[in-house]
């Protein structure tokens, strides 16, 4: 419980700009190993994860600028080599605050088209943008490992990429993949109940059994956490589904625990982000929306 009571704060952090610029100081990132050359770092914000090798390092996202140092000065304790590659898994804040201060430190940042995008939205220097963009798919070939990073479209939001690291056998799923919680489907920036059902698909197709699964928040996860992940997801529309077919209203829908019960109670989710009457409410918007193309 006192886990995800710290996962929603952070979410509030994410909500409120100007305090994700303060209180930063006594923030601790943490250095989990994933693999022989796999990291998870943890901090405020989304999880970062980072390969090494004699190539240089490869880090996803970046979590919010204040931070940027401590981050840095985090990967140094596993690596002497610079911070060459830096991929936003997508736009939100705590997982792209610190473009700026990679960018100024000679770090290359990608990120899928429709990132770099809304980033333009409210960064009117360029100094967050990333320099890199793809649409469907693109291949990295660094430290030994031919890193495939794949566009899932309208999911957490419309700019969701998984990295998957085949040698290594880890991947990374960004907030496609909220381990031990109910998700955050963003619908105003594009994301659908629908794509995220497609996304852990997606991930679950690119790996196999033995995969070990960084979460964009949460903690390190098996195959079998991301399959019943999304199957937790497909059952949430399906109940959903069949109460709008039934007649049932948004309110009634959104009050009605025993939709989403069977994996969270709304008790067990009351320090969730995304609560159990805001997964209700979400899943029964986002299916009464058209998908976005």
């Amino acid at each position: 419980m006192l886990k995800n009571l710290k996962i929603s704060i952070l979410f509030l952090i994410i909500a409120t700009p100007v305090f994700a610029f303060q209180n930063m100081e006594n923030v601790e990132i943490k250095v989990k190993q994933v693999s022989d050359h796999v990291y998870m770092l943890q901090g405020a914000g989304g999880n970062i994860g980072v390969l090494t090798g004699k190539d240089g390092v490869f880090m996803i996202d970046d979590q919010f600028a204040p931070l940027s140092q401590k981050i840095k000065n985090a990967i140094a304790t596993i690596s002497e080599e610079p911070i060459r590659f830096l991929i936003n898994t997508h736009h939100h804040g705590d997982h792209s605050g610190g473009n700026a201060n990679f960018k100024e430190s000679g770090t290359l940042i990608m990120a899928h088209e429709n990132v770099r995008k809304r980033l333009k939205e409210s960064d009117s220097t360029g100094k967050k943008l990333p320099v890199i963009t793809f649409n469907d798919e693109l291949n990295i070939h660094i430290n030994n490992n031919d890193i495939m990073v794949a566009h899932v479209h309208n999911a957490h939001t419309d700019g969701d990429a998984l990295i998957y690291f085949p040698q290594s056998n880890v991947l990374h799923t960004g907030d496609t993949f909220f381990n031990g919680m109910f998700p955050y489907i963003d619908l105003d920036s594009g994301g659908s109940i629908d794509g995220d059902i497609e996304a852990a698909q997606t991930g679950l197709n690119l790996i196999n059994q033995n995969t070990k699964i960084i979460p964009g928040h949460g903690e390190i996860a098996t195959y079998v956490d991301y399959q019943n992940y999304l199957e937790m997801l497909k059952g949430i529309r399906l109940n959903i589904q069949n109460a709008i077919d039934s007649g049932a209203t948004e309110d009634e829908i959104t009050k009605n625990e025993k939709l989403t019960s069977e994996y969270y109670s709304d008790d067990e989710a009351s320090d969730f982000f995304i609560n159990g009457e805001k997964i209700r409410t979400t899943v029964f918007k986002s299916l009464q929306q058209k998908t976005p193309e």
